[in-house]
């Protein structure tokens, strides 16, 4: 692992900050309030081939890895359009088709990921379970060659933009009878399946929904991978997850630092720039500090996974979420702060920026889950839970 990132990767970060200047948070906020998709920026970015610079080059991607793909994300978020739709359709859904699909699926998926074409959403949590994947009460049952799905979820992201939904269920092992975690494949338009739309009081354009699956026929490929990997595969998704996660708060931890050095350079009082006073700079300081950390510990997720060792990546993915959701509210509060009421202005683009980074403390894993696994794996603590 290099402390100093390649020419490619630097390079991939600069055109992809041009892209997203074109944009910028007004863009993205303008979206977001008339309930409309990013669809321009999605487009453009696919049009580059940002979308997927972490699948294999044999299915219209990169060729690159997570960390390419957590590169692109940061700086689209640094520039204030911080796309979600990037963690969960290439990054968890692309990784494990990549990794466990059939060629059938890897065809048509990665190829239409890799271009824009298509989206993908991811369901896990669940009102009674949230994300423990041995409480899910989704259950697929085998009817014939094909699959039967009931079930529900909560709090899914961006379902409304997407043509399929991955969704965690559980299946029947047929030798003990007992349920373990398996994936499923369900388009969004399959008979059976509806959503009901989540108000939340989020900035976003993507939207949160309850999902329902009301005996969801679905074929035999459907499923995802082999019955018997179970969590080996939905854990080739959440890595990703956790890293793409940390990019997100990383970047918007930027834009929001980036906004508040600017106006404490330039807003003066008593004949100086606020800036020059300890009770702003120190705190921007502190920020810049823990930012840059969270970002090598991110790098140093991405680089884990990329490298193929699963439980190493695991333990960072984890620590690198929980350093960047940290870094990204206080990023956004201390930037509130240092504008004073302009940091709650619309001119300005903060305060919209303040239920993102809460959410960013819960999902896609609760800051408390993470200190549970932590203390559990890594310092070899009892188990609390």
């Amino acid at each position: 692992m290099s402390f100093v990132e390649s020419e490619e990767r630097r390079a991939l970060r600069e055109s992809v900050a041009a892209l997203g200047a074109k944009y910028g948070h007004e863009y993205y906020v303008r979206k977001a309030r008339a309930g409309e998709e990013t669809t321009e920026l999605w487009a453009g970015a696919g049009e580059l081939g940002f979308l997927s610079v972490n699948l294999p080059e044999r299915y219209g991607g990169g060729g690159g890895g997570i960390g390419d793909l957590a590169a692109v994300l940061e700086e689209l978020a640094a520039a204030g359009s911080p796309l979600l739709m990037l963690v969960v359709s290439p990054a968890i859904c692309g990784s494990i088709i990549a990794r466990f699909g059939t060629e059938a699926q890897r065809e048509y998926w990665l190829r239409r990921f890799a271009d824009g074409s298509a989206k993908m959403a991811f369901a896990i949590t669940e009102p009674d379970a949230g994300s423990n994947a041995h409480r899910l009460t989704t259950i697929g049952r085998r009817d014939g060659g094909g699959w039967v799905l009931n079930g529900r979820k909560v709090f899914i992201s961006a379902v409304e933009e997407a043509d399929a939904v991955m969704v965690v269920g559980r299946t029947a092992d047929a030798a003990t009878g007992r349920l373990r975690p398996s994936l499923f494949i369900v388009p969004t338009d399959a008979p059976g399946f509806s959503r009901t739309p989540i108000a939340m009081e989020i900035v976003s354009p993507e939207r949160q929904s309850m999902l329902y699956f009301d005996d969801v026929r679905l074929p035999g490929d459907a499923l995802v991978g082999d019955e018997d990997a179970g969590l080996l595969q939905l854990f080739t998704g959440l890595n990703p997850e956790r890293i793409m996660a940390a990019a997100f708060a990383t970047g918007i931890a930027r834009y929001a630092l980036d906004r508040a050095v600017a106006y404490a350079k330039d807003r003066q009082v008593w004949d100086v720039p606020i800036g020059a006073h300890q009770g702003l700079a120190h705190p921007l300081a502190r920020i810049k500090i823990e930012l840059e950390q969270a970002r090598l510990m991110s790098q140093k997720a991405a680089w884990l996974y990329d490298a193929g060792d699963d439980a190493a990546a695991g333990e960072a993915a984890n620590m690198a979420k929980y350093a960047a959701a940290e870094v990204a509210a206080a990023a956004v509060d201390q930037a509130v702060q240092t504008l004073g009421g302009n940091g709650l202005t619309t001119e300005y683009g903060l305060g919209t920026l303040v239920g993102a980074v809460r959410l960013s403390r819960i999902a896609p894993v609760s800051r408390e889950m993470i200190l549970n696994y932590v203390a559990q794996h890594s310092l070899g603590l009892p188990r609390s839970y």
